[in-house]
């Protein structure tokens, strides 16, 4: 399997400058981070809603260092709420953070990372929109569970994620699934060992369901993060079957995946949100994007053949 390989890859430091440098590659990731800078990504915005489609924002970028690089991206989140401000687009357009850019991995890191995290969560919450905390890898959700819990005191709308690959998974929903809770299921997207997450498809898929039933059939608001056509066909099974109304759940997927799916499931009437990432931080994002779908890592690779 490649999945495993391409992750590897996306924490190496050699790999990134190898495939920074191909002259290909911008090309390549333009299809699934459209722009670097807020100002880049206002017409993809206006785009995608003048259709009928909603957005969650993501600010790309992990890995932080300093404590100055975490201020930054709270700095750059707060740009981007001005400009959504601007906009007018209201729960249209909401957040997604990754609280590793905010310094969880850091000395201090909870308290670090909730200190730069909350002016962001504030700042969403006073023009109408929210953010969702993004899931990491397994060693860094009890943080942000914890974090998430404690904004919620205040904050109630602020979403989190969780993976379907991972064993805690299933217990995390049931307690989640509560009235006001906004919770994204995806699969999962980072290398886990054995001992903690699903490691064949068909284990994760089937795990996927069990969770998506229990969010279904809970008080809270499910967010289904899949690009599965059967995963997505269940999904609005679950739903009718729980009594659930169209504006009481929603789908979202990836920016550049998929795109016809989009207008589609919108067209029916259903809440489809658009993961939308954009900024200069792109390889660790870019690379689990590959990994994810053989289709997206064939689609490098043939750019690679035919224009390097």
């Amino acid at each position: 399997m490649l999945g495993p390989v391409i992750l590897a890859a996306s924490r190496s430091d050699r790999m990134r400058r190898l495939i920074s440098a191909m002259p290909v590659t911008k090309q390549v990731v333009d299809r699934f981070i459209p722009g670097e800078t807020v100002d880049e990504i206002v017409p993809i915005v206006k785009d995608l809603t003048g259709k009928g489609l909603e957005l969650t924002m993501d600010v790309v970028g992990e890995d932080i260092t300093t404590p100055a690089q975490a201020e930054a991206a709270r700095d750059a989140y707060l740009a981007l709420v001005d400009r959504l401000k601007e906009l007018e687009l209201g729960t249209r357009a909401e957040m997604s953070v990754k609280l590793s850019m905010f310094g969880q991995a850091l000395e201090g890191g909870h308290e670090l990372a909730l200190a730069n995290v909350r002016p962001v969560v504030e700042a969403a919450a006073a023009i109408g929109t929210t953010v969702t905390l993004d899931a990491e890898d397994h060693t860094t959700l009890d943080s942000m569970f914890a974090i998430h819990e404690e904004l919620r005191k205040d904050f109630p709308q602020t979403g989190c994620v969780i993976q379907a690959y991972l064993f805690r998974t299933e217990a995390d929903a049931r307690r989640l699934a509560e009235a006001g809770s906004r919770v994204r299921l995806v699969k999962g997207a980072y290398k886990e060992p054995a001992e903690v997450a699903y490691q064949q498809k068909h284990e994760i898929d089937k795990a996927y369901v069990r969770v998506l039933k229990t969010l279904m059939e809970g008080d809270g608001y499910p967010m289904i993060g899949s690009h599965d056509p059967r995963l997505i066909s269940i999904a609005q099974e679950l739903a009718r079957k729980a009594g659930r109304k169209l504006d009481e759940y929603e789908f979202q997927m990836l920016y550049g995946i998929r795109s016809d799916e989009h207008l589609r499931l919108a067209a029916e009437g259903h809440r489809m949100r658009v993961y939308t990432a954009y900024g200069t931080d792109w390889y660790g994002y870019f690379m689990r994007r590959l990994a994810e779908k053989p289709a997206n890592l064939l689609f490098f690779v043939r750019s690679i053949l035919t224009k390097g």
